[in-house]
């Protein structure tokens, strides 16, 4: 199964998503992260934050959806849709759920915020991951409409 988050730039939100899932998923899932206009870098924090939690971010880079190696079963857009962001709707016969964060990047104050708020993100995508991951996977992937309910109820879990 392979899982694509999705956002715009492809440099926070969705590579924190992908650092994640590939960590704690097990063997035969996969998340894959791109944007629909990636900014072309990873952000710093975002790195780091990976790094300091043992996640390597070999071979991470900031991609189009454009340029995947494999079509998603799965798409999750992290942008923040009530924030104002617009998300980018992926076009292809997928389930597709919405598991909106706000971007912890374009927080504003000393560096204490900043990281404050990159560990909320990080706490909030990992306790959505925890419950994807403990879903009847097997049971479910039978069930469209029923997984489909699961993956959005998933997406309005905080930490």
């Amino acid at each position: 199964m392979n899982i694509l988050f999705l956002c715009t730039g492809n440099s926070c939100r969705s590579v924190l998503s992908e650092g994640a899932f590939n960590h704690l998923a097990p063997a035969g899932m996969r998340a894959l992260s791109a944007g629909s206009h990636p900014t072309g870098w990873l952000h710093p924090r975002a790195v780091a934050l990976l790094q300091r939690k043992g996640i390597s971010t070999e071979g991470y880079f900031s991609k189009s959806w454009d340029a995947l190696p494999v079509t998603p079963d799965i798409v999750v857009t992290v942008c923040a849709s009530a924030a104002g962001e617009t998300c980018p709707a992926y076009l292809g016969p997928v389930l597709r759920t919405h598991w909106g964060l706000d971007d912890p990047s374009h927080v504003a104050g000393t560096d204490e915020e900043i990281e404050a708020a990159f560990e909320r993100t990080w706490a909030i995508i990992l306790a959505r991951i925890q419950a994807f991951l403990a879903l009847p996977l097997d049971e479910l992937n039978t069930d469209r409409a029923r997984l489909q309910a699961e993956l959005d109820r998933i997406g309005t879990l905080q930490a």
